[in-house]
């Protein structure tokens, strides 16, 4: 090759890479304007079902209707019996009516009215404390795994309040636990690209049809966990609602563990051997939860944790590799949160995450109680857990918040919101009546011998 085609050669490589660093910089202009110009979302407030007193499942009331109901075997009701001990529920968790009725009236009739409870309150009541009227909101996001009405949930929210004709709907089902992060990802994603609206996030879990009557071992454990529930959220990408705002929307990752088959079957609702159906909480549940929050550590890490934490994380695994005795290095997280709101699916699961997450009694406090005081309440239970948290008065200007949603897939969703100022508790909240009791010291349960 003679010089003066090595010297075009040269000249031609310059100029393609010329180009390629223009286009890579002219990209990634375009990229950090768009991130500029992208609207920030900020929740403006939030509001979660108080049960009525009257509807609470007293541990001896449980076992009372379970034998009343001559659908179980013996043994199965001293197994919820034993389950509901060591579960770490109170004695306050609520049933719906159609439960509590003996017997058990589980219609769509009584499911819609049990609806209708757990959703139309906390929505009036977040009306009410955030001085919104119905008709500016512009989009409308429910969700809720079983039940799924014809007209939706989100089509009875515009009915009864009365809501415009323009107004965007989406209702969610089969999403399980998670849904609730997940339904904050499609406001979201609605508010980004539309200016100037707010948006209503619901998320509730019905029970009235999700009874288990039968004698699978697997799927009593869900009549001992999950207990009625729901919550109201408002959130906003309109610059104006900033000064009223709670919380500004940092980051929120969605991570599926569905590929694998011990995750995508743990949670599922089916019939049994006698064609009764039920939801089936299998053992996998406790090594799923786990292995579903390391795949969503590994994309929400890196936007929270800060640089230092990033540093002696890669000096930790280098070193790892090249010293096989040298122990791995975790994260310090709460570095990276001030609380954490860990979805109730069981007081095994929470303290699962406790473990994984290198948490300590305090930053679980507020996941713990709630499933003391409301049980499992679904997709709902990370604003209860949030509740709980603003209750206490400890949710200041400047922290953030880590909401960890799990649910059937498996999915494991994460929301990381930004306090814009320090939030009071609420008069008419949820735990507004029962927060001086808390937190309790959980009982350990030990097995009785024969």
């Amino acid at each position: 090759m003679d010089a003066t085609t090595l010297s075009n050669l040269t000249y031609s490589l310059l100029l393609h890479l010329g180009c390629v660093a223009l286009a890579t910089l002219a990209a990634l202009h375009l990229l950090l304007s768009w991130r500029l110009r992208r609207p920030r979302i900020y929740l403006l407030d939030s509001a979660c079902y108080k049960p009525d007193s009257r509807l609470r499942v007293p541990f001896a009331l449980f076992e009372e209707h379970a034998r009343a109901f001559n659908c179980y075997h013996p043994s199965n009701i001293d197994f919820q019996m034993k389950i509901l001990r060591k579960s770490g529920l109170s004695e306050e968790t609520c049933f719906p009516p159609p439960i509590l009725r003996i017997p058990p009236d589980p219609t769509l009739a009584s499911s819609r009215e049990e609806a209708e409870s757990v959703v139309f309150a906390p929505v009036a009541s977040l009306f009410a404390r955030a001085r919104i009227d119905p008709s500016e909101i512009d989009v409308v996001v429910a969700n809720c795994s079983v039940f799924c009405p014809t007209p939706s949930l989100a089509d009875m929210i515009v009915r009864r309040f009365g809501m415009r004709d323009d107004v965007r709907c989406y209702n969610l089902s089969g999403m399980g636990c998670s849904a609730g992060v997940i339904s904050v990802g499609l406001a979201r994603d609605h508010l980004r690209v539309h200016a100037d609206q707010r948006a209503l996030v619901v998320s509730t879990e019905i029970l009235g049809e999700s009874m288990y009557m039968g004698n699978q071992p697997s799927m009593l454990v869900s009549n001992c966990l999950f207990r009625m529930g729901g919550s109201a959220v408002i959130l906003s990408n309109r610059a104006s609602d900033r000064s009223g705002a709670k919380y500004e929307l940092l980051h929120l990752v969605r991570t599926h563990d569905g590929a694998r088959d011990k995750s995508f079957r743990c949670v599922c609702v089916e019939e049994d051997e006698e064609g009764i159906l039920g939801i089936n909480l299998s053992k996998d549940l406790l090594s799923a939860a786990p292995s579903a929050l390391r795949a969503n550590i590994v994309g929400i890490a890196p936007l929270i944790l800060p640089l230092s934490e990033k540093l002696r994380f890669l000096w930790n695994r280098l070193l790892a590799r090249r010293l096989k005795s040298y122990s791995s290095y975790v994260p310090d997280f709460t570095r990276a949160a001030d609380h954490f709101c860990i979805h109730t699916g069981g007081r095994a699961v929470i303290e699962e995450l406790q473990k994984k997450l290198g948490l300590s009694e305090e930053h679980v406090e507020a996941s713990k109680m709630t499933l003391h005081r409301f049980g499992n309440t679904s997709s709902s239970s990370v604003w209860y857990v949030l509740g709980y948290v603003e209750a206490k008065g400890r949710v200041k200007r400047g922290d953030k918040v880590w909401q960890i949603g799990l649910g059937s897939g498996f999915k494991c969703n994460s929301a990381v919101w930004r306090c814009v100022r320090d939030v009071e508790a609420a008069e008419d909240g949820a735990w507004s009546e029962c927060i001086h009791r808390y937190p309790v010291c959980l009982p350990l349960y030990k097995e009785q011998s024969n």
